[in-house]
């Protein structure tokens, strides 16, 4: 039975208040270091869009980003584990947080790839994997970049629905805690070549220029 509503703060499992598992020191593909802080001038973005290690990988062979990493974000259990998060009883969604340089890329062209590489109008799925773990999610780290995100989905929801698309079920909300996820999971297509990739997109472009906040 696949999780279909998120639980209250009540409902969900209680965490722990450390991680019981350290964080990757460098990134298996650009050598970088997964963890913060990170170099003056670079910025992040998270986003959730269907299961992590897909969506980890188009982000790191994307133009200008610095450093990605997977995790847990949106919910209420601090630390949680990834048996606990695919219960459905701590509210996470898979995320990818995404550090770049926006001397090199933008926070609008980072909008462009997510929305394209996946199917937002889904809910609590994305294609064959169901569960809340996998809706889909933009969580923001400036009040541009969540006008810039909200700006997005409205232009592209257009689109879509020209194209026969429903309505798009993507959370927009300034970013909580971002709890990583075990190493296993870090980078999982390159150490696993031949891994699952259940990442997908409607095949409908997203337009580019849509609002005018910087990354």
């Amino acid at each position: 039975m696949f999780p279909n509503r998120l639980p209250t703060p009540e409902q969900a499992l209680k965490g722990r208040p450390e991680p019981e598992f350290p964080l990757q020191e460098r990134h298996t593909v650009l050598g970088t270091p997964l963890a913060a802080p990170y170099p003056e001038g670079l910025a992040v973005a998270d986003f959730g869009l269907g299961c992590f290690w897909g969506a980890e990988r188009k982000f790191w062979q994307a133009e200008g980003v610095w450093t990605t990493l997977v995790g847990y974000q949106g919910g209420h259990t601090p630390h949680p584990a990834y048996d606990e998060v695919c219960s459905g009883l701590t509210g996470h969604t898979e995320a990818v947080r995404v550090v770049f340089d926006p001397s090199l890329t933008s926070y609008e062209s980072l909008l462009k790839l997510f929305w394209e590489s996946h199917d937002p109008t889904q809910g609590f799925r994305q294609g064959n994997d169901r569960g809340t773990q996998y809706r889909s999610a933009i969580y923001t780290h400036s009040p541009d970049h969540q006008t810039t995100a909200e700006a997005s989905r409205e232009a592209y929801q257009s689109v879509l629905k020209g194209s026969g698309y429903g309505t798009i079920t993507t959370e927009i909300l300034p970013a909580g805690p971002f709890y990583y996820a075990e190493a296993y999971h870090q980078q999982y297509l390159e150490k696993n070549p031949a891994g699952y990739c259940g990442i997908g997109g409607t095949g409908v472009s997203c337009p580019v220029g849509i609002a005018t906040a910087d990354g």
